[in-house]
Parts: C-alpha cells; structure tokens; sequence
C-alpha cells in the first residue's frame, strides 16, 4: 500500500518535530489530557463540576465561593488567591454553571483551588509539549492523524490511535496509557522503524549462484560441530545458492565457534575467492593459522599492514586487516567481515564495493560476538538475515564472584594458586590515569603494586601503538596482564584462567561477559572476579549467576529503565520511544508478518 505524502507546506514543520511522516506523528502522544467530562464522584485530576453558586465573599487578597455541586451531591468551598477585578464577575450568586478546577480536602470539607467558568464540557483535551505551538501541532494532528493517512496499519490500530488524539473516552489509567491505547502506539513505532528498515535494504545480483556441500569437509575436521553452528552454515549455503546477494549477520556468543561457520562457508564457496576481513593484526593471525589448518588444500593469503602480499590473483581465501581497503582487490564472490562492529559503516560498504563487478555484488556475511535479544534479531531482520548461534562446542567452567576491598588477601591467594599452575592472570581496570572522579586506581596507579610483586606482567591500553606486540608477548610468555578494556575481543589466551575487572558496576553487562569470555578457552576452569565499593548491586549479582550471552542481552534490558508509558521516555531499546525490547516480542512478531507482506 502506497504512503500518502505530506504536504510540501508542511516539511519544515514536521522538520522541526524531527519527524517526516504521518506515522511518526501519530506516535508523538499527549504528555497529559484535560478531562472535562463530568463524573458523579471526585477523581485525582482537575475536573467539572454541575454548581449553583450559593455564596460569595471577599477578603482584601481572596475570594471565597461557596458551591452546590449538582453532580457530587455535596457543597464545595471555592477559593481564588489575589483575584483580578474581572474574575468577581464569573462568580454571581443563585447562577448554576460548569466550573473547572482540582477538587482537595481542607479541615473535613472539599476545596475547589482556582475554579474557572467553562461553557464547553464532556470533553477529553489532549496536551502536547513539542517545538510547535499548540494550536500549529494540533492543525497537523487534525490533518495527518486519520483513517486515511495510516491506512497502511491494522484497522484496530487505527481506531485506538484516534482516540489518543481524538479521545471520547477516558485512555489512561494511573498515568498509564491503557493497554490497547499502549500497544497501538508500540505496533505504529515499530511498524514506521521495520518498513524504514525494509525499504532500505537494497537487492542486487550475486557474482556467483553456486555453493559446495559442507558436509564431506565437516566430516574431517577433529570435532563435531554444534547444531547451531550447522544452522547458520546452512543458512549460508542457501544464501550461496541464489542469485540474489546475500546480506547477512551472523551472532554468536564468546566462544560459539563463528570461526568455523566463517571456514565452512569459504569451503562452500570455494573455487570462487572469499576475502575476510578482521579488525586487528592478532585475530586476523589467529584466523589464517586456523584456515591453513581446516583448509589445507586452498591457497590462502595474509595481508596487513606489515605484510605485503604479490598478486592476490592467485588466491583462493585473503584475510586481512583494514588494510585491504588499500589494495586493488581482485573481484571475489564472498566477503565477511569479522567484529563488524569494530569498523564503520563506510569501511564495510567499501570493502564490498572493491570486489564488485558492474552492478553484480558479492555475498556479504557480518560476524558479531556482540549477543543481542531475540526481539532485536527479529527487529533488524528486516534490513538483514541474521542467524543465531547460542550455544558453545563445549561448556565453560568459569566461577563467577562479585567482591569488595575486604576480599582483597582471599584474590592475591588465588592469584598466586593460578601462577603457580602456570595459568595466566588478567586485571582489567576502569581508566589509565588517576581521575577524582572515579573512586578505584587507574592502571598507571597500579601498575608498580603488581611488578614489584610479580615477574611476568604486562601493560597495555587503548592508545598503546605497541598493544598488539605486548598481547603476544604476553600470550606466549607473560603471567599477569594489566589492561583497560582494550582486550574486550579478538585475542586468544589459551593459559588465561582469570579475569579480575576492578568497578564492575561501571561496565556494560555486554562488556563484562566479552570480558569473562576471555578465560577458560580451552576448557580450563575459569575465574571471573567483579571487583567493586557497592555494598551490594542485584545487577552485578544477578549477572554472576547467567552464562549465555544472549540471557545476559536479556537480562541488560530488565535493568533499564521502563520509564513513563504516557510521556514515552526512557525505553529499554534505545531506538524507541514507547516499545520495550524485553517484553514487547509478540507486536515484533506481528509486525514482522505485516512487514513480509509489503
């Protein structure tokens, strides 16, 4: 179904709203309504009262009325403070009217503060706060917000949207939206941000349609591989079959085994070229050993900024860094990109661009180690595939513990107990320099604590040019390594059985599970310590008991705030203004059906 335009006139006004649509105006809802419906018994809010005015007196700074509400059955004290000489006139003695104003108690007896005359009652008046003015914001809600211009939604939407706008009925209930009205304005955010999504993914003709089967490879490898893992290699495969490009991401949590997904699929794709491109010189090292050691057979080459590689023609798989955006790339059929999150958007879009042909396009398969919850996965599904792996070949053992200052002499025993086995240790702190703002020591602070205790223990942070070269060495020979957050994801430390991360409070959950997931690689017994001054978080508590990274998505969302359902601030997805990714799955699930259909 078509969308009907707005108004040339109008632009700049939606403009200034920062919206540019009907259905985005619809879900800018009142922050308040004036109820001028009568009620026979006194409510929370302002309201009208059916009255003859049987008194009125003055005092040198007030005027006091006393009322008969015809409605409540009872008689109210009216009350207006330093009143102007033209407001005495509204108020006429034996005069029946409709008053308006909020109804309190004083000394046993109903006050009415600040009672006004009003001809027009039995009306619901929305309230906005917006850049526009009032009388401007309610002309477009007139001319936009109708039958005709949301069309595209569910008829029930749209009969409950109106009455937000339109009401002729009571909608909220204890300052909440009630739930039909609630979920009305969930379904047309979600609808407005899926259709966005949908129209911008853009389709255009694969280099190759053709992919080998996996299954003869994967009988040779020396383990087998997960459910899950088959899965989203299967989910390439059809991918590779079509003639269409592929657009996929696939999301695995620390340690699912997304290497040999992105191995499979080189396999499947081979004899066309695949090109993987990876975020740092480490992991992109780590990769090619593992590809030369699955895929013995293909030719296979590595190129980074330290290393050049002569005609690339004759290459079956080219992994490398950033730097294959400056190289004259040849054309390829598939290319991933591993920690996609690591690069921009521009960054990605190029290395696809460099191996297209004319109008054709590789296939192109994201890597994430990033979980998100399952309602975001069907969220963007719209724009792009996503596949999904949850589970890890095998179980890590990692004992998670949440401790304080007082706990400090139990940690250096441990410490000491994992050196002595030859395991390696990680501490991972808030900041590199001191900060008054921060109550924990930095890593500059701390530094000189650990070495002159220790042999073996290495610095590095994010603005280390040479933090690369202080990983390996420490991988290969180093017992305690200091680090801010700079070794969240990438590196693999097969002898790290512990991470201590110092202000846990302070991190992301996501943060602290890539973190924790950098221990127990290779099925040691791990150790996680979430050092922190809190007497007690539920938050840092809660997430010592959850392994799954996708539970851990989950459990991020029940910590944000829900916010105020009739302002529509503070959501738990950072997108939207009203719908709540942790339990808002069955609207998604609606909507994506609608969204398939366009």
């Amino acid at each position: 179904m078509a969308t009907m335009q707005i108004d040339k006139k109008d632009e700049e006004k939606f403009k200034r709203l920062g919206i540019d649509s009907a259905l985005s105006l619809a879900t800018i809802a009142p922050s308040s309504y004036e109820d001028r419906q009568i009620y026979h018994q006194v409510v929370e809010s302002a309201q009208i009262i059916d009255a003859t005015i049987e008194r009125v007196s003055k005092t040198p700074n007030s005027l006091q009325i006393t009322f008969y509400a015809h409605n409540l059955s009872c008689r109210i004290q009216g009350v207006l403070f330093k009143p102007k000489p033209y407001m005495s006139r509204a108020f006429n003695i034996d005069e029946r009217a409709y008053f308006f104003g909020k109804i309190g108690t004083s000394q046993g007896h109903f006050q009415i503060s600040h009672p006004i005359k009003v001809t027009q009652i039995g009306t619901l008046t929305p309230k906005y706060k917006t850049t526009l003015r009032s009388d401007v914001f309610k002309r477009l809600c007139d001319k936009y917000i109708t039958q005709e211009y949301l069309s595209e939604l569910p008829l029930h939407v749209v009969q409950n949207i109106l009455q937000i706008h339109n009401p002729t009925t009571n909608i909220v209930e204890n300052g909440e939206f009630k739930e039909p009205y609630l979920e009305a304005l969930k379904f047309t955010e979600l609808y407005e941000h899926m259709k966005r999504l949908h129209n911008k993914r853009r389709y255009f003709d694969s280099i190759t349609c053709k992919a080998s089967s996996y299954r003869l490879w994967a009988t040779t490898l020396p383990f087998t591989l997960t459910d899950e893992q088959i899965s989203a290699i299967e989910d390439i495969e059809n991918d590779l079959n079509k003639n269409v490009a592929a657009k996929r991401v696939v999301v695995g949590d620390v340690g699912s085994g997304k290497t040999m997904v992105i191995l499979a699929a080189v396999f499947m794709n081979y004899p066309n070229r695949s090109i993987l491109m990876a975020p740092t010189t480490i992991l992109v090292n780590q990769l090619f050993q593992e590809s030369k050691k699955f895929l013995p057979t293909l030719k296979i080459a590595l190129l980074t900024n330290k290393h050049e590689v002569e005609n690339l023609d004759d290459y079956d798989f080219i992994i490398g860094t950033h730097a294959l955006l400056y190289k004259e790339l040849p054309l390829s059929s598939l290319v991933m990109v591993d920690e996609q999150h690591r690069f921009g958007t521009a960054q990605r879009n190029l290395l696809e661009k460099l191996v297209s042909s004319n109008e054709k396009r590789p296939h192109y398969i994201q890597f994430s180690a990033t979980p998100i919850p399952r309602t975001q996965a069907m969220i963007d599904s719209a724009y792009i595939d996503v596949s999904l792996i949850k589970k890890t070949p095998f179980k890590k053992d990692i004992e998670t513990s949440v401790i304080h200052k007082c706990d400090f002499s139990n940690l250096i025993s441990h410490i000491n107990t994992e050196l002595e086995k030859g395991n390696q240790i990680l501490i991972v702190y808030p900041l590199v320099e001191q900060s008054e703002a921060i109550s924990y020591q930095s890593l500059d602070e701390s530094s000189e604590y650990w070495k002159s205790r220790y042999d073996g223990v290495y610095v590095t942070h994010g603005k280390d040019k040479n933090k690369e070269k202080v990983l390996e060495e420490f991988r290969d020979s180093g017992r305690i390594l200091l680090s801010t957050t700079v070794v969240e994801v990438g590196i693999s430390l097969p002898k790290l059985t512990t991470v201590v991360i110092v202000g846990a409070e302070r991190l992301g959950l996501s943060t602290l599970h890539q973190l924790r997931g950098r221990v127990s690689r290779t099925g040691l017994k791990g150790y996680c310590f979430l050092y922190t001054n809190l007497e007690k978080s539920k938050r840092l508590d809660e997430f010592s008991r959850c392994e799954n990274g996708f539970d851990i998505a989950e459990l991020d969302l029940k910590f944000r705030s829900s916010g105020d359902l009739i302002a529509g601030k503070n959501q738990s997805g950072k997108e939207f203004k009203w719908v709540d990714l942790s339990s808002d799955i069955n609207i998604v699930l609606q909507v994506k059906q609608m969204i398939k259909n366009i």
